[in-house]
This record gives C-alpha cells, structure tokens and sequence, in this order.
C-alpha cells in the first residue's frame, strides 16, 4: 500500500529543521561568494569554508573525507590541512575511520561545531529578519529555528559514532509499514552516515509482520539484526524465545529506563526482564472535530454515554457526515477494539488484580490467569459496540487501522477512535477539514470504568537466533534508534508517536503538534494503561476469536450474549499448562 509505504509523507511534512539550516547555509555561502567575487580583500577565510561543508555534508547525508574538505577550503593544500588538524585538535571534528588500518576516515561536525554554528545561523537569521523582514518575519523568527536544533533546552542533534559498525552485508531491520517506520527508512541515508554502515528495511502489515517473525525465528540463524514487535506480542515471543532479553547483552541503564513512559516501559516486559525498547508508544485516543462540536454546542464526551449522544446528535449521512469511526473489521481490527472496549467498562480482558494505576501486570508470565469476557461488563461493552453501530459509516464493518482515519481526515466523520501514529494524515494535510480542528482525548468510560489511553506501539528487539558476531554492532544500532535524538528526528519529519518524556518536553517538538502535550497529561494523570491488551502468549489467538465472535454479533447474526459465550469458551480453550 502506497499510505502503508510512506510515499507520501515527504511530500505532505519535508525535514523542517534540515531545510531550515540549509536555507541559511546556503545564504551564508552566496554571501560569501559575493564578498570574494567583489574584491579579494574580503576572501572567507578557510575555516569558515571548512564549516560550511561539513555542516552542509551532515544535513545532507554525504560522507566527508579529508580532499573533499581541503577542496572545499579553497585555500593552499598546506593551508587547508594545518587548518583542519587545528579544528580537531580544538574538538570541532570529529574522525572516523572507515577501514579496519584507519588509513582510510571520514570527517563530521562535533556536537560543539553543531552547538556553535546553530548558535551563529540563529543569530544570522534574527539579524536579517530585523534589518530586512520586517514585523512579520521577526515574529516568526523564533519558530523558524524552532524545528531545529537551537533551544537551550532542545535535544541535540544526532552524532555519529565513533567507530562504524561492523556488520556483514549492512545492518537487517525489520519493521511495522506504518508511518513512523516509513520516517525512519526515509531518513536512512542520516542513519547510515550516523552508524558507518548500510541499512535494508523491510516492512510488513501487522499480521504478515507477526508471519515474517515466526518463520525467521524457525531458521538456524536470524536473516534481521533488529526487529519491531508488537506490544501485546512481547510475552510469547519471550516464551518462545523468538527475542533475546536485553540484560543479556547489554547494561540496561544505557537506555535510560526513567525517560520513557511508563506504560510503554512496562509492557516490554516478560518475567521482570525487558525483551525490547520502545520505539512507538502509540495511545488509541479518541479524535474529534472541535468546530463540529462547538458548532452543535456540545462538550467533548468523557462517558459511553456522552460519545452516544455526541454520535447521534452529528450523525447526518444525508449531508455526508457520520458520527464514528472505528476499527470493526472482521479479525485483528475488531478484536482489537473489543478488548479496548472491555476496557473502558473496567473490564480486563483477565482476571487480573487491580491496583491504585490500574490492574497488576507484573506478574503475568507465571500463567495462572483467565480470562474474562462473558461478564456483566461483558455485556455492556457488546451493547455498547451495537449501538455505536448505529452511528458509523456503512462500511464500518470493513474498518481497520487506516480505513477509519482516512474518511475523518476527509471531513466525512466527526470522530474517530485512533493511535496517534495516524494523525499525520490530517494534521500535515492542508486539505483536511480536520487539520487544526482536532481535539485529543484519552477512551470515554463506561459506567464501571475511569478515561485511559490503551497503550499500542511497538518496541525494538534483538531475535534470539541472531549470530553472535553480529550482536553487539546491532545493540549499537538499536540504541542509535531508539535514542532521544533519533526519536525527535522522527517527530521533525512526520511521525506523531513518542516513547520518551524528554522528546515530548522538548520545545521543537511541542511547537509541531498538540497531540505531545495531550498524551504527556495523559501518562502524569495515569490514563496511559497497557493493561487491555496484556502481553501473554495467548493474546494474538483470543483477539482473532473476538474480532471473529463480535463480528458475527455486529451483523447480527448472533446475539450479543452468544458473542460473549462463544468468544469465552474457546479463549479458555486456548490456555496450557505454565511450560
């Protein structure tokens, strides 16, 4: 799928803050040009030179070595060389070599050249809007830069490492085709230039991902260094030794463990042991349409109820609006939002033990648990779904991860429930309706239950049948990835997902979307849960049986105490003995 593989986003969101400061640079290196073409006198000097293209080699992705910077110092070899060695000497550049000897190397900005000329490229700008821009320019001066690395308080920007890493063949990711992941392969030239080595992507649907990491798991050795996993995968992938626990290979405190929400954290964990590290910490919120609803007079729904009277009340199919959108496909999609929905009625999907965040998880991978679907909350979340029907398009039954965004995003529904990996599809589209009129809010409750935000996302892992030559680079790698920088970086060219409490705080990334802000005051007030879908081995089975069970109730083919009998007796039928 064309959506699926991200074609679109570099034309919908272009690197903000790269074209920003190449912008500048380029403005710098015409002065400079102008300055040297009028008289000799006023020639830039080699440092300057020397500056602009390794700054202008890092944004762009291009290597650097040692002739391409004297070439581009337009100054006497000898010259250029002393200058050079002065500014690594000063610890403005950094080298790397590029063969085992170190004969060969590449040469890159230090984050204290970055910090300086970031510094100098803002004061350049302010200086220009001021004397020439005018009112209008100076007020936007500040969010010019915004999206680059210039806030005090920013995160800097990516460094690469010191050594390349050593990997047969590149480095082997294999990924969700979701948006954040496409940002991620469009941003591989960066990524390549910051870890010394290639990198082949491969990215699958939801299901066939789950397919393509089973039959690699079967081989004698992993064909991918890294791989994306689903969060509700981690137990039995854990349990099936598909991934490798972290504390195996690495000092977990690298990760910085407190930086990361704490749902997201939580659930990359089997046994106390983490499995993975957050990639994507994707709360499923509700979406609505702030001018409708100011229009209509009503107020943001907090209840089932209120979501029902707000449907109802901005259903009106005749003029081409629906109340609703979610995910009611037959399998996965339904499923999904079945256990969600159990959820917001206070009901887990197991018999787990509630505690003052929610229900205990800890302690899942002993296996003594059940599940719980035929129950009275049960019943009220099967109703629920029936009578939501009543307010969504006529092909709700067909609705999955994209398909319920898409008609929001045209302005066609008047909310939708979604994870906040696909706002991108309104929020950079200066055509939907629903750009900048979208307001976030975590699962309405149902009488039993308080608001949450179910937590989604994928985390990043090492297979368990990696070759163990390959297993330290790819720890690097993952750590690369899965980095503060690296996850601003992301957010900068599109993604709307967000593992860590230090990229959502960081100024350049708040200016870009409300939707960090939102989900920020969601994990302090403790909405954010991962408990409805629970990391247990059975899980992928019991949320094809409700996606199979509620779909039939939906179409009514059965009713809605049959779903829930049915559904319960062969997720029972799925438990085995702990192994």
């Amino acid at each position: 799928m064309n959506v699926m593989r991200g074609e679109n986003f570099n034309q919908l969101m272009p690197p903000q803050a790269k074209a920003n400061m190449l912008t500048v640079l380029s403005f710098m290196e015409d002065l400079g040009d102008e300055l040297e073409n009028s008289s000799e006198l006023f020639a830039s000097t080699p440092n300057l030179r020397i500056t602009m293209h390794l700054i202008r080699g890092h944004l762009e992705g291009r290597l650097t070595t040692m002739t391409s910077l004297i070439g581009a110092s337009r100054a006497p070899y000898a010259t250029a060389n002393r200058r050079i060695k002065g500014m690594q000497e000063a610890g403005l550049i950094d080298q790397r070599p590029r063969t085992v000897t170190g004969k060969s190397f590449s040469l890159h900005p230090s984050v204290q050249l970055l910090d300086q000329w970031t510094q100098l490229t803002s004061r350049v700008h302010r200086l220009a809007s001021s004397q020439f821009g005018g009112a209008a320019a100076a007020e936007t001066s500040d969010y010019y830069f915004g999206g680059s690395y210039l806030s005090a308080k920013s995160i800097p920007p990516m460094k690469v490492l010191a050594e390349p890493l050593k990997l047969a063949g590149g480095l082997r990711v294999l990924v969700h085709g979701d948006p954040t992941f496409m940002v991620m392969d469009n941003l591989k030239r960066q990524f390549e230039q910051t870890i010394g080595t290639q990198i082949h992507q491969r990215a699958f649907s939801i299901d066939r991902l789950r397919e393509e990491t089973m039959r690699n798991a079967s081989r004698k050795s992993s064909i991918y260094d890294i791989i994306a996993v689903d969060l509700p995968w981690v137990g039995g992938f854990a349990e099936k030794n598909v991934l490798m626990p972290l504390d195996e290979v690495m000092d977990i405190a690298r990760i910085d463990p407190s930086d990361f929400h704490t749902a997201g954290w939580q659930a990359a964990h089997w046994g106390g042991r983490a499995y993975g590290i957050p990639a994507q910490t994707t709360p499923e919120l509700l979406f609505y349409r702030k001018d409708l609803f100011a229009q209509a007079g009503i107020e943001p729904p907090t209840t089932t109820q209120e979501l029902l009277n707000a449907a109802k009340a901005l259903h009106d199919p005749q003029h081409g609006l629906h109340g609703i959108a979610w995910n009611a496909a037959r399998g996965t999609a339904l499923g999904h939002t079945v256990l969600m929905t159990l959820a917001d009625f206070g009901q887990p999907i197991l018999d787990l033990t509630p505690n003052a965040g929610g229900y205990e998880t800890q302690h899942l991978a002993n296996r003594k648990y059940r599940f719980t679907i035929d129950t009275p909350a049960g019943l009220q979340a099967a109703e629920f779904l029936s009578e939501l029907l009543k307010y969504s398009p006529p092909d709700i039954l067909s609705m999955s991860w994209y398909e319920r965004i898409r008609p929001y995003a045209a302005g066609r529904i008047a909310m939708a429930y979604g994870y906040t990996l696909l706002a991108p599809y309104f929020e950079l589209d200066d055509a939907s309706p629903a750009k900048d009129q979208t307001g976030y809010l975590p699962h309405p409750a149902g009488p039993n239950g308080v608001p949450i935000a179910p937590v989604g996302g994928y985390v990043m892992g090492i297979p368990a049948n990696l070759p163990k030559e390959r297993v330290a680079a790819a720890v690097e790698a993952l750590l690369v990835f899965t980095s503060p920088t690296a996850q601003k970086l992301y957010v900068q060219n599109g993604s709307r997902t967000n593992p860590r409490y230090s990229v959502g705080s960081d100024p350049d990334v708040r200016r870009l979307s409300p939707i960090f802000e939102a989900v920020d005051g969601m994990s302090w007030r403790d909405e954010l849960q991962f408990w409805p879908r629970p990391p247990i081995p059975e899980i992928n089975e019991v949320i094809q049986i409700c996606g199979e069970e509620f779909h039939d109730m939906l179409r009514g083919i059965i009713s809605p105490q049959d779903a829930l009998r049915r559904a319960q007796e062969r997720a029972d039928a799925t438990l085995s003995p702990p192994p």
